[in-house]
């Protein structure tokens, strides 16, 4: 491409007061209205005391402002000021300025900052009543769970510690913020954030897993899981808590254990002729035998866990055994075991390939990373943990609308739906009083755009009986 015509020093002026930077963000609002997400956010949230006087005022709407702004591509509070640019006042109400935004998202504390996850708890059920985003979650729903740890500079960031965590493949310490998140997910579905809860970079991945699952199964049962759901972690998940939340809130449990001298006694004990191939990508069909030809194989043994505790439970270990990659010649082979624990009812197989589904978490991670959560904006602890949750809010919000564009967009990355879908320019008109957004022609996402607007602003929702 070359530019077709000859610009001088005076050709570029930013006077346009018509033009919208991110016209999707109106049907996305107005999704957001639809599910009432102001209002449970009013509910919610509620600063009795704050630092600054009038800094804690009308949380709902900034909040708002706040997701708006992530929805529109904000990785920081300087970032929000992207609302206030061109027509954007004019086509929202409430647009605060970023210092505003800033000084409310500093009044947070530990326990605000529990409030606006109920908000989003409450606000995902929403959404599965509005959308159809979590689809099959009738029949079959999983939870997973994880943490990760974002990365910090500098020396005013309140709760920043070193942490492990892996780059390449290798354990490394790294100083940051580790907010831990539990997701909800079907057969048929992308991932949706159920909790998030920010802590220090030191805390163990497992502390306070067990509240968080169990947050997490009551929110799937609010969002309509009536039939199993399976939660899924992997080591550090593989502890009492997590599986007394899970029993007690009538799920199954599919979670990797620590090895310690009784699994492996139990996976000793597993007969060579108990092993199978496991049908992973890549694998070989055998035409003369119909098994698959495979360096992964899986068998399984009942395990009895936490036995001298209260908490003592027999169900099924899974074991995945591979070929030690670092001993290729050795005259016999050489495994390594991973093995996870579970009651679930599915072949022994089925079950390896579903619990390594886990890692669709993953996925989450790298949206908010590429996303709100590239950085963490304040020195505030509290600050960072609402603006982690609105971050949680605003990816449900902007995947919902993703599924109301239609395929391509159902299972689309977030980077891709506010490129295709939020980040649209057009002029506003208003001829005869009646505003109208001029969008650009021949859009090559313009159907899909269009199918959104459609299933939003033309709403109709059913008459009352």
């Amino acid at each position: 491409m070359r530019v077709s015509h000859r610009f001088t020093a005076g050709s570029a002026r930013f006077d346009e007061d018509n033009l919208v930077s991110h016209a999707g963000l109106v049907p996305l609002l107005g999704l957001a209205e639809q599910t009432r997400l102001s209002e449970i956010i009013a509910e919610k949230v509620s600063i009795k005391t704050s630092r600054i006087k009038s800094g804690a005022a009308n949380p709902a709407p900034k909040l708002l402002g706040v997701i708006a702004g992530m929805c529109a591509g904000a990785d920081s509070i300087d970032d929000l000021d992207v609302l206030r640019a061109g027509g954007m006042p004019t086509l929202f109400n409430g647009v605060y300025a970023p210092s505003t935004l800033g000084t409310l998202l500093r009044e947070f504390s530990f326990g605000h900052a529990r409030q606006l996850e109920s908000a989003l708890r409450e606000h995902l059920a929403a959404l599965t009543e509005r959308t159809a985003f979590l689809a099959g979650i009738h029949e079959q729903a999983f939870v997973d769970i994880d943490s990760l740890l974002r990365p910090v500079y500098g020396h005013a960031k309140q709760g920043a510690s070193y942490g492990h965590t892996k780059i390449a493949g290798k354990q490394v310490l790294r100083k940051g913020l580790s907010p831990l998140a539990t997701t909800i997910s079907t057969a048929h579905c992308a991932p949706m954030i159920a909790g998030m809860r920010m802590r220090a970079g030191k805390t163990g991945s497992g502390k306070g897993a067990g509240r968080m699952v169990a947050q997490a199964i009551v929110t799937a049962r609010a969002a309509g899981a009536v039939g199993k759901i399976l939660v899924r972690g992997d080591s550090a998940y593989g502890n009492r808590a997590v599986v007394r939340a899970c029993r007690r809130g009538n799920a199954e449990f599919s979670l990797v254990m620590t090895k310690n001298p009784a699994i492996a006694r139990a996976i000793a004990a597993i007969p060579d002729t108990a092993w199978s191939p496991v049908r992973y990508p890549g694998a070989v069909h055998d035409p003369d035998t119909g098994a698959w030809i495979s360096d992964a194989e899986v068998a399984e043994v009942p395990y009895t866990a936490f036995a001298a505790t209260t908490d003592r439970i027999t169900a099924r270990l899974v074991v995945r055994r591979v070929k030690d990659a670092r001993y290729p010649d050795a005259l016999f082979p050489i495994w390594r075991y991973h093995p996870f624990f579970t009651n679930s009812t599915l072949p022994t197989a089925d079950a390896d390939i579903t619990h390594r589904r886990h890692a669709i978490i993953e996925t989450v991670f790298a949206d908010l990373i590429d996303g709100p959560l590239a950085h963490l904006p304040s020195g505030q602890f509290g600050a960072n943990s609402a603006w982690a949750l609105c971050a949680a809010i605003a990816h449900n919000l902007l995947h919902a609308a993703g599924v109301l564009a239609g395929r391509p967009h159902t299972r689309a990355r977030g980077a891709t739906l506010r490129r295709q879908l939020i980040t649209v320019p057009a002029r506003l008109a208003r001829p005869a009083r009646t505003p109208i957004l001029h969008l650009p022609s021949r859009w090559p996402w313009a159907p899909a755009w269009l199918q959104l607007w459609d299933q939003t602003i033309g709403h109709s929702p059913p008459a009352p009986v």
